[in-house]
């Protein structure tokens, strides 16, 4: 249906290549135009001003509910004026003993106006639909919690 490129570079900016010393920044690039820092996360030697791969993944998959949401939302003529969601992504041991992002807690609040105004049940029924239809959410084995919070 569609692609989706991201160019990633990565350049030694250190005397030696040894675990601890060795330079994690790397630059994420979209389109040839939308650049983002990144590097590891902080407890694995990088840079704690930087986005690390998982809060990436953390951002992809509350970015996707938020435009799965809003798109399902206005379907169903409801008028969103804001949405904040301060979404946690778990780095854990998984089964195998491997790290893995386990999960993650999505905590939207969305703010309405209009005639319109979902009831809780509603409200429920737009972030469950929102989930099972957000292709990040469906292409990735971490649990997704959905913990809606309300302005």
């Amino acid at each position: 249906m569609s692609e989706h490129k991201a160019d990633v570079k990565w350049e030694r900016r250190t005397n030696d290549f040894n675990y601890d010393s060795y330079n994690r920044g790397h630059s994420i690039i979209f389109n040839d135009e939308i650049s983002i820092q990144g590097s590891a996360a902080a407890e694995f030697k990088g840079d704690p001003h930087c986005a690390n791969p998982e809060q990436v993944l953390t951002a992809a998959l509350s970015s996707c509910h938020l435009l799965t949401f809003l798109a399902i939302a206005a379907k169903k003529r409801y008028t969103v004026e804001e949405y904040h969601d301060e979404a946690i992504g778990f780095l854990e041991k998984g089964e195998e003993g491997r790290l893995v992002v386990s999960r993650a807690v999505l905590q939207p609040r969305a703010k309405f106006s209009g005639g319109k105004i979902p009831s809780k049940e509603e409200l429920e029924k737009l972030h469950d639909s929102a989930h099972k239809h957000c292709a990040i959410a469906n292409s990735v084995t971490t649990k997704v919690e959905i913990k809606i919070r309300y302005f």
